[in-house]
C-alpha cells in the first residue's frame, strides 16, 4: 500500500480520478429509475430534495478568516441555507437537489475540498455529514427534534 498525502496524485496518472464500487444486481433493480404508483403503474423518479449538514474541523483560524471564507462559499454558491462557525470548526447546512442519497453524500463530500481555495476556506477536514430527505427533515421538525429550521440564514458564529 503507498502512503502519501491527501489530494496527491498517483505517480502512475497525470489526474486524479474517482471511482466507484458496483453496487450488486439486487441495488440496480431497487434503483433503475422507476418506482409504481399506487395504481400499480410505472413513473419515473426525478431528483430528490435532500438535507445536508457538513461538519468540518482543524487547526485554530483567526474567526474573521472564517467568516470570510464562509460568506465567499456563500457567495459564490447561493444554495447554502447557513454556516455556523467558531476557531476550529465549522457546521455548513443547505438543501441538494440529487437522484439518490449516494449522489447527494457524494457531492456534499466534495464542497469543501473543492471549494477550498477559490474561497480560501481553512485547511480543515470533514468530521461529519448527514445527509436525511425531505419527508425525514419535516418529520423531525414537527415531532421537535433536530435540525431546527436554518434561521437566520447565514453566515453567523456559534
Amino acid at each position: 500500500m503507498r502512503r502519501a498525502r491527501p489530494g496527491a496524485t498517483p505517480r502512475a496518472s497525470a489526474e486524479r480520478a474517482l471511482t466507484s464500487v458496483a453496487a450488486g444486481d439486487a441495488y440496480e433493480e431497487e434503483t433503475a429509475g422507476e418506482t409504481r404508483s399506487d395504481s400499480g403503474a410505472r413513473a419515473e423518479e426525478g431528483p430528490r430534495l435532500w438535507h445536508i449538514t457538513l461538519t468540518v474541523s482543524g487547526a485554530e483560524t483567526p474567526l474573521a478568516e472564517v467568516r470570510r471564507g464562509l460568506e465567499q462559499l456563500a457567495h459564490d454558491h447561493p444554495f447554502l441555507l447557513t454556516s455556523r462557525y467558531a476557531v476550529d470548526h465549522a457546521e455548513i447546512r443547505y438543501w441538494e437537489e440529487a437522484r439518490d442519497l449516494h449522489d447527494a453524500a457524494a457531492v456534499a463530500l466534495r464542497l469543501w475540498g473543492e471549494h477550498r481555495q477559490t474561497s480560501q476556506l481553512p485547511p480543515w477536514e470533514i468530521v461529519g455529514l448527514e445527509v436525511i430527505d425531505r419527508e425525514t427533515y419535516h418529520h423531525r421538525i414537527a415531532e421537535g427534534h433536530g435540525p431546527l429550521p436554518a434561521a437566520p440564514v447565514g453566515v453567523h458564529p456559534f
